[in-house]
């Protein structure tokens, strides 16, 4: 792993197995933003204070990070499923400089906990964030409750492909409860007709900066 610095300033890493960056070389922070929390989070927290969220691809944890940050600021309650197959060391995570790119110094010992803390079951990080990371490929997910949104943020489909199928996308589909929605930085065609396949509705949002669009699902 080769740590990048980001557009926007904030880090990033290089998987040279999948010879792709973890977020936008045109910003970290700035894309999670964008897609995650704006077009996700914030989007079903308009109408509900209590929220299950999948998200597919730990990664850096910066997702799970935001989210838990505006969980606190908008007084929600986030009960928040993690998949990760290959999960990054804590030195690794260590490296990154989300908390002060955020204007918040003072959390980072709260992420380092997000990325140290036990895999396979329910930690309560604050009384607003609860974080089950589940150490396993999106295939052999079985989902025991109903996600209200998921977090679709594995490799790009073209260093991926096994992630973007009609089978892992049927299994999205039945993960949320009516109305939730799966949010995706991925715009490619083929993406969005499996969507539509599995039952999707399928808007294409404008996408964060070097991407023109973004796909949002909703059930």
């Amino acid at each position: 792993m080769a740590l990048i610095i980001t557009q926007d300033g904030s880090h990033s890493v290089f998987s040279e197995q999948y010879g792709v960056t973890y977020h936008s070389r045109y910003g970290a922070v700035t894309e999670s933003l964008h897609v995650f929390i704006q077009a996700g989070l914030r989007c079903k927290a308009a109408v509900q204070p209590r929220l299950a969220v999948l998200e597919v691809g730990l990664g850096t944890g910066l997702n799970a990070f935001l989210t838990w940050m505006e969980a606190e600021r908008r007084n929600l309650t986030v009960r928040y499923t993690a998949l990760e197959s290959a999960p990054l060391s804590l030195a690794e995570a260590q490296a990154f400089n989300y908390p002060e790119h955020l204007g918040l110094p003072e959390r980072r010992p709260d992420f380092c906990r997000l990325h140290d803390c036990a895999w396979e079951r329910a930690v309560r990080l604050s009384a607003h964030f609860w974080l089950r990371k589940k150490r396993m490929p999106v295939q052999a997910y079985r989902p025991v409750q109903a996600f209200d949104l998921i977090y679709f943020d594995a490799f790009a489909p073209g260093a991926q492909p096994e992630m973007w199928t009609e089978a892992v996308l049927r299994a999205m589909y039945r993960a949320l409860r009516p109305e939730g929605i799966l949010v995706t930085y991925c715009a490619k065609g083929q993406v969005k007709r499996t969507l539509r396949a599995v039952g999707f509705e399928v808007e294409s949002l404008p996408g964060p900066p070097g991407k023109r669009e973004m796909t949002r699902a909703w059930k």
